[in-house]
């Protein structure tokens, strides 16, 4: 699966569970750890928890295990390392308190409307 299949199934993943503020930011050229950041968050530790469980469970139907899933346990950040995909689920506070996107500025934010377009890979 390229890398814009699994950003679109990602998405999806994220919108199943009502993920809040989807940002997705393009790291070509700006970071050699993935070629996007997704970024979201949830309004409760159990909505976090929910976002970060269908994620896992849709990426795994198509044999695409996590790398890494940490701070699922918190459900404060939980970051799912997909390789050129990155995924970040905040709890609403912390996403406000390490607010990525301005970390990330220079990054081109990616068309959300282009995701949910594209066809299930």
């Amino acid at each position: 699966m390229n890398p814009r299949e699994k950003l679109a199934l990602v998405y999806r993943a994220l919108e199943n569970k009502k993920a809040e503020n989807i940002v997705v930011l393009n790291m070509q050229g700006i970071s050699v750890v993935a070629d996007f950041f997704v970024i979201c968050h949830g309004n409760s530790d159990k909505q976090v928890q929910a976002i970060a469980q269908e994620l896992k469970e849709k990426i795994g139907e198509y044999g695409l295990p996590a790398k890494t899933m940490e701070g699922y346990d918190e459900a404060r950040w939980v970051l799912a390392d997909l390789g050129d995909v990155v995924v970040h689920i905040f709890h609403r506070e912390e996403r406000e308190y390490y607010n990525l996107e301005r970390l990330w500025g220079d990054a081109k934010r990616e068309d959300l409307e282009d995701l949910k377009s594209e066809a299930a890979p």
